[in-house]
């Protein structure tokens, strides 16, 4: 047993099978530094041998790899940016005559240019759109056929094209992968997936998989490859997944049935309007589950307005009932104080437990922020320590060290994706057994919807929209187009102000710091083209310049950001909620939780710069009075950019749902073990949560019923290994949610 891990496959990349060069440019450009990393670093796709690629037959919006000749290649300065822009003409001419053509591209991109000449054969990767009625493709991979070896002669056999970089080659890479197969011993590789398994579904063995899905003979061979490593990585982080859940049922918490004539039948009965079937559903889900002995783990998702905070606090007055406390962690002080405003108003004397005029057998709730007084913040820590306070409300700063709980029995977090799992666990630590955990987003991000799919949470859904709520129109301002549309948007913030309306207008930063606490904090960070924006838009900035702007004159503005003093901030708020601020320049610290009904238009400065939920969330703070709201995106990229697609997205639907799916389209599911939120390089390589439910359902399964027999998987040493190999401890961590 203890020579199961392949000692070949744990080494550094070795001198005599690769070059110097090539393994520095591993590591540096790919992060490469194992045989094994090489091993399982799989081809993007492959391409069959023959001729160059009928363009005419490429498929509008979707992810493509093609050969193809340059035609021409010239760059040109952008207009509204520093850089320049590369455009490539490439066509599937073999020489006999042009049969079709292709637009290509490049922002900045200097290899390209450098490489890519008229004359070259290359082969390009990326999804497909259309500008101006013709095919392109923005920013594609590409790396180049040598055509002095053979030239199509050398392809008689499938191309795999790797994921590569502008320094070092999928060719490059293809010839390591080469070197690294024709050394290993393949006997001493071991196969995740039990025999019997193997068996059953007619898996092939691991080593005919590594040999196929590098150098296939067919395609065909590739993909059957894929397919058994796409059932192996389902199976390894299901196992991973039914390992966590039966530690968590192992777990002991402290059991919150209902008590009948408690606080929550007399808030029941005091509600003045009746819960939505939805409501009724979910709230009896989360009885069932704080009852239990064992903690509950449970998302709680909804649009903005369907009722999420009624059934959070319901489920908070039943733990309270049962002797415990309740926490809710928000993410900024504004949607905290929101937080605390609402609940104690919606409780009314049943938040004024000890307290004259206060129900016999009520609860306190209290507000813990970074920003309060040393008395305030000294009453509140009391209360919470003392079981006074049956619910405490706050930001980051309940995660403090000195922030203890008499017997803290739920917590429940809001927007869960502002915080990160390690915060939540921070939170949990201040329990004495393990509490219930309810996690609530008005929108789903990714990193949310892959967990759902895998299982891991128990999933509540709210799907009811608000009622009342006047549809809003969304559109993309887009400067690069036409730079006047800008003074068109203050000229429609002055109607919507004549006509008794309000008006938010967002930035992205506050002032001259790049990163500031609630601003570069919480954009949503993409992979990407750069934007070669120089200078994102500041409240600060535009607060002083908007004075200056003709049709604003005489408009009541106010400035809202986290640096703000706490009594201007609410003084500001306060002024915004009157009416007597009639423009509001904020960052986003009014994402979520802040409810002005006669706020009818939100301009949204360098919304580029913004992931799809924050855009949802932003948006939602309109139209909630009854009247038509309207949302303008504003962006100075150009139309081709990619990052317009994601606005294009915001902006063709409201259903927070379908842009939570559209978001884990263009952005995947983030890494799903690790740190990250949202976005960016997945961990996953062929498993795409969306299209293969069926085979993560089938793993899922598997995976229980090998816990259940086995739960230390001594029977099963290869797939234990592989969760020591793929999910290591830091990884694994962050599989509980909370």
């Amino acid at each position: 047993m203890e020579n199961r891990r392949p000692p070949e496959l744990a080494e550094p990349l070795r001198l005599k099978m690769l070059s110097e060069r090539s393994r520095k440019l591993l590591r540096e450009s790919l992060g490469i530094y194992s045989d094994g990393q090489l091993l399982n670093h799989f081809p993007r796709t492959y391409l069959a041998p023959g001729e160059l690629t009928r363009l005419s037959e490429v498929p509008l919006g979707e992810e493509i790899t093609l050969i193809a000749r340059v035609q021409s290649a010239n760059s040109r300065w952008m207009r509204t940016r520093k850089g320049k822009v590369l455009d490539v003409v490439i066509t599937d001419d073999d020489g006999a005559g042009r049969l079709g053509t292709m637009h290509l591209t490049f922002f900045n991109g200097r290899g390209a240019e450098r490489r890519l000449t008229a004359g070259t054969r290359a082969i390009f990767s990326g999804k497909t759109g259309s500008y101006r009625g013709k095919l392109t493709l923005t920013n594609p991979r590409f790396s180049l056929l040598d055509e002095d070896n053979g030239g199509m002669e050398e392809h008689l056999l499938p191309t795999p094209v790797y994921p590569a970089s502008e320094q070092i080659s999928s060719e490059i890479i293809r010839g390591c992968v080469s070197k690294l197969l024709d050394s290993l011993v393949h006997s001493q590789l071991n196969d995740p997936i039990p025999a019997h398994i193997a068996r059953r579904d007619k898996y092939m063995n691991i080593t005919q998989a590594y040999e196929m899905i590098h150098r296939p003979v067919e395609v065909e061979d590739a993909y059957r490859a894929q397919h058994r490593f796409r059932y192996q990585e389902a199976l390894v982080l299901q196992t991973a997944l039914a390992r966590r859940r039966a530690e968590i049922l192992a777990e002991e918490a402290t059991a919150r049935p209902q008590h009948r004539h408690g606080l929550l039948d007399q808030f029941d009965a005091s509600l003045p309007f009746v819960l939505t079937s939805g409501q009724q559903a979910v709230g009896e889900q989360l009885a069932v589950d704080l009852a239990a002995p064992h903690p509950m783990n449970r998302l709680l998702q909804g649009e903005v307005g369907s009722g999420k905070t009624i059934v959070a606090l319901r489920a908070m007055l039943q733990v309270i009932d049962a002797g415990g406390q309740a926490a809710l962690l928000a993410p900024t002080e504004v949607l905290a104080a929101q937080h605390y405003q609402s609940i104690t108003r919606t409780l009314g004397p049943l938040a004024e437990g000890g307290m004259l005029g206060g129900a016999v057998d009520g609860t306190r709730v209290v507000l813990l922020t970074g920003s309060m007084t040393t008395a305030q913040r000294r009453e509140a820590l009391l209360a919470a320590a003392s079981g006074d306070a049956g619910i405490v409300i706050g930001t980051h700063a309940l995660l403090s060290e000195n922030v203890q709980f008499y017997d803290l029995g739920l917590i429940v977090v809001d927007e869960q994706h502002r915080f990160g799992v390690e915060q939540r666990d921070a939170l949990r630590g201040k329990a004495a057994a393990a509490p219930h955990m309810l996690v609530m987003t008005a929108t789903p991000i990714p990193r949310t919807v892959a967990m759902t799919v895998f299982g891991d949470l128990d999933v509540s859904t709210l799907t009811e929209l608000p009622a009342g709520r006047a549809p809003i129109a969304t559109h993309v301002v887009g400067l690069s187009e036409n730079p006047r549309w800008i003074d068109r948007a203050w000229a429609r913030a002055r109607e919507e102000i004549d006509a008794g309306r309000q008006v938010y207008i967002v930035c992205p930063k506050i002032g001259d710091a790049q990163t500031e606490p609630d601003s570069a904090d919480a954009l949503e960070l993409y992979e990407g083209p750069p934007t070669n924006k120089q200078e994102l838009t500041s409240v600060v900035e535009l607060f002083e310049s908007l004075s200056e702007v003709p049709a604003l004159a005489g408009v009541s503005m106010g400035l809202l950001h986290g640096r703000l003093d706490p009594a201007e901030k609410a003084a500001t708020m306060a002024g915004f909620n009157e009416g007597s601020i009639s423009l509001l320049i904020s960052t986003t610290v009014i994402e979520v939780g802040v409810d002005v009904p006669n706020a009818t238009l939100m301009v949204i400065m360098d919304a580029d710069r913004f992931g799809i939920s924050q855009l949802h969330q932003l948006r939602g703070r309109i139209g909630r009075g009854g009247h038509q709201g309207t949302c303008l995106l504003v962006t100075d990229l150009e139309p081709e950019h990619p990052s317009r697609e994601r606005l294009d997205a915001v902006a063709s639907t409201s259903d927070g749902f379908e842009l939570s799916q559209k978001d884990l389209e263009l952005r995947r599911e983030g890494d799903i073990l690790g740190a990250s939120q949202s976005g960016g390089r997945s961990a996953l390589r062929f498993l795409k949560v969306i299209q293969h439910a069926g085979v993560i359902e089938k793993a899922r399964k598997d995976a229980q019923e090998l816990i259940d027999a086995d739960p230390d998987l001594a029977e099963h040493p290869e797939l234990a290994e592989a969760l020591d190999l793929y999910l290591n401890d830091e990884k694994e961590a962050f599989l509980e949610r909370g």
